[in-house]
């Protein structure tokens, strides 16, 4: 099944929904970020929990998520467009922890303190910004109570990553699903039960249902009307430019100090691993254009 995500909204508008597989978007990037298995697991859930608030963007809106706690693999960084575009890092992607039971440490990983950082650029003058304490660092609760407390939009949220026995990506993907105003207490609580009835996230992937046949489940006979359905891929557009730019922006001093300790200066991208590579000659010319 390739990656995609599916938005819905409900008959009588009172809640918003999306579903999505991210399996090989997950994959890819877990691969270029050379994670250990349980880093894998926490790095897939924030991607897929980024492709989820992505596809409430429009136009050329975009988000990025970070999450940095406490534990071993320090801070994680998720961007993601209204397009479908995703492209994640991970600062330590060695979390060296055994499994807690039958499961991956994700929040021994991540660390019971720490915070969930959103960036929006809508279009504004000024990006969005907020923060909000780690709720429980399995990432799907932290999402939910950032778009409950911060957004004010009461929210559901299930991801879920699978390994398979050679430790790569087997399934990726999640759901969320909204209440919008005015709201329905009813109704409400009838979905919330749909949605703890759930089986594991992993477990309807591995069967092999679809995003739509996922909230199929969620919203049962009510039904919903599909309002977009987006390919879900991995992108960076860092070039060649951007970097030089930013070495520029190094400033005349940090320059001349990497010219003098350098015969070639290499810059890796910390998204795509891509690297680029700088000669004495570049370095200097790159100074004569610096402030």
């Amino acid at each position: 099944m390739e990656d995609h995500l599916v938005r819905v909204v409900s008959p009588d508008g009172l809640f918003r929904a999306a579903a999505a597989v991210t399996t090989e978007l997950v994959g890819t990037i877990c691969a270029k970020q050379q994670t250990d298995m349980t880093a894998t697991v926490a790095l897939g859930r924030l991607l897929s929990g980024g492709a989820l608030l992505g596809c409430l963007l429009k136009g050329r809106q975009r988000l990025a998520l970070s999450v940095e706690g406490n534990g071993p693999l320090g801070k994680m960084s998720v961007e993601a467009d209204a397009a479908g575009t995703i492209r994640g890092t991970i600062r330590n992607p060695i979390a060296d922890l055994p499994p807690a039971g039958d499961h991956f440490d994700v929040a021994g990983a991540i660390g019971k303190a720490g915070f969930l950082h959103v960036w929006k650029d809508l279009g504004l003058k000024e990006p969005y910004q907020s923060m909000v304490r780690l709720q429980s660092s399995e990432i799907a609760e932290d999402l939910a109570w950032y778009l409950t407390s911060s957004e004010q939009v009461p929210s559901s949220i299930g991801l879920g990553v699978e390994l398979g026995s050679d430790g790569r990506v087997a399934v990726a993907g999640g759901f969320l699903v909204q209440s919008l105003p005015p709201g329905d207490a009813q109704k409400n609580e009838i979905l919330s039960e749909r949605i703890r009835e759930l089986p594991p996230t992993t477990t309807m992937l591995r069967q092999g249902l679809t995003p739509t046949e996922i909230l199929a489940q969620i919203f049962g006979s009510d039904g919903f009307q599909i309002q977009q359905e987006t390919p879900l891929r991995f992108s960076c557009p860092c070039i060649r430019p951007q970097i030089e730019a930013m070495l520029t922006g190094l400033g005349r001093q940090e320059l001349a100090t990497l010219i003098e300790e350098q015969e070639e200066v290499e810059v890796i991208c910390e998204y795509c691993r891509n690297s680029y590579k700088f000669s004495h000659q570049q370095m200097g010319e790159l100074l004569k254009a610096a402030k």
